[in-house]
């Protein structure tokens, strides 16, 4: 392992001539922009200059002998694992991790959940699937953290619910979705979460946490701290963690990852200051089987350099949505969870889980745009519901959108990830 006391522009030299010297995609890449040695790239303070990797350019690199691409660095042989993306943004690619990138994953996990204020003895459910999926590798910081962990998975609500009724665990890792799903479940079983043991909910695996909404309605669900968590498994699983005073997520990744704000439009540096918005783009420090230069996460977020009221220095964020998932309505972005925000502040009326129904393929749509909203448990109406959202989504996001009530429970949940848009057929 590499002395942590190494500064971050030392080890990011070292990481390009590892680049140049194994990872042909990378190699190639530099080379085409004019980077061909190790004093072309320079240091940190001109990583601007270089190219961005998309993940399309990962996939495409991928062929039937080398199904992980192009961008290996490392010796098959020394590959102690490999993960696989959910696939949510398209067909799901593989990652490959040393023993050494294990640690530090699981370092960087650690330094995620632990800012939460979780506790050495204290017991905690985590719903994540430990099996494919890169999320699984969060898993070992719970051990590290000196935590009794109680993993779950996917796929079985009454036997979750049963275990925290049970067990009495301190603590609950779920996805922002889920943790509502769980909710609404609990109630229709007669099951109060909001007098249960469970103190502290960690959200994850997808925007919503730090909805203020959303946030208050699953703290008032559960009766428990609602703190959140995110990564990005092509980096790492959890690079980012909130502590209890809920001012956005702190940056775990320092040493290992280095990140940038970026201008998603036209690929400019945007310094990290207080309020600054723009996509997060990563840079692996320390990686060994493949490590990334400059990733584009797709994460839209808001910055904050200043220090928190927690005494920590570390970069912090929120994250406002994914740029993959916006819509642009007559010039306008929209975000489904901006959209998601506005819609809760209508609750109980609704239940919090909505749908965009795109009228056309692509990005770019003509107003209104549609979106089912879903009534809560109550099943009535009050009159001029749709109409008063409709008003306040256009005076919150400067966009038109065409509100549908539905009955209560006629929208998917998910024990994982939810879908917020319906793909045009």
């Amino acid at each position: 392992m590499t002395d942590a006391t190494i500064p971050d522009d030392a080890l990011f030299r070292a990481q390009v001539t590892r680049l140049l010297a194994h990872s042909a995609f990378y190699r190639d890449k530099l080379n085409q922009a004019g980077f061909a040695t190790v004093d072309d790239v320079g240091g940190l303070e001109q990583i601007g200059q270089l190219p961005l990797t998309e993940k399309d350019e990962l996939r495409a690199s991928r062929t039937q002998e080398n199904p992980i691409g192009a961008h290996l660095a490392c010796d098959p042989a020394e590959i102690a694992r490999i993960y696989s993306t959910s696939g949510t943004t398209g067909t799901p690619s593989f990652i490959p991790l040393t023993a050494n990138d294990v640690v530090n994953w699981v370092t960087i996990s650690a330094r995620s959940y632990g800012t939460s204020g979780i506790a050495k003895g204290e017991k905690i459910i985590t719903s994540y699937n430990a099996g494919p999926f890169a999320a699984g590798a969060a898993l070992g910081a719970f051990d590290r953290l000196g935590l009794c962990h109680i993993p779950m998975g996917t796929g079985n609500t009454d036997r979750l619910l049963f275990a925290i009724q049970t067990l009495r665990p301190d603590a609950v890792v779920v996805t922002p979705s889920y943790a509502l799903h769980l909710a609404e479940a609990a109630l229709q079983r007669g099951f109060d979460l909001a007098r249960s043991s469970v103190s502290r909910v960690l959200v994850a695996g997808e925007p919503g946490g730090g909805e203020p909404k959303m946030r208050k309605r699953l703290e008032e669900a559960w009766g428990a701290r609602v703190t959140e968590a995110l990564g990005i498994g092509d980096i790492a699983v959890s690079l980012w963690g909130e502590c209890e005073h809920q001012t956005g997520m702190h940056f775990g990744g320092a040493g290992l990852v280095h990140p940038e704000l970026i201008d998603p439009d036209t690929g400019q540096l945007i310094p990290m200051e207080d309020g600054a918005r723009g996509e997060l783009v990563y840079t692996h420090l320390r990686q060994e089987a493949a490590p990334l230069l400059r990733f584009r996460s797709r994460d839209h977020v808001e910055v904050w350099s200043s220090p928190c009221s927690c005494g920590r220095t570390s970069l912090r964020m929120r994250c406002i949505g994914r740029t993959d998932d916006m819509l642009i309505v007559r010039g306008v972005n929209v975000f489904p969870t901006a959209v998601r925000e506005v819609v809760n502040e209508f609750a109980p009326a609704i239940s919090g889980v909505i749908l965009i129904r795109p009228t056309a393929a692509g990005v770019k749509q003509e107003p209104p745009l549609p979106v089912d909203v879903e009534l809560g448990p109550e099943g009535e109406a009050p009159s001029g519901l749709a109409e008063r959202i409709e008003a306040r989504l256009r005076e919150r996001l400067v966009a038109r959108l065409k509100v549908t009530l539905v009955p209560h429970g006629t929208l998917p949940r998910s024990e994982y990830k939810s879908k917020l848009i319906r793909p045009v057929e």
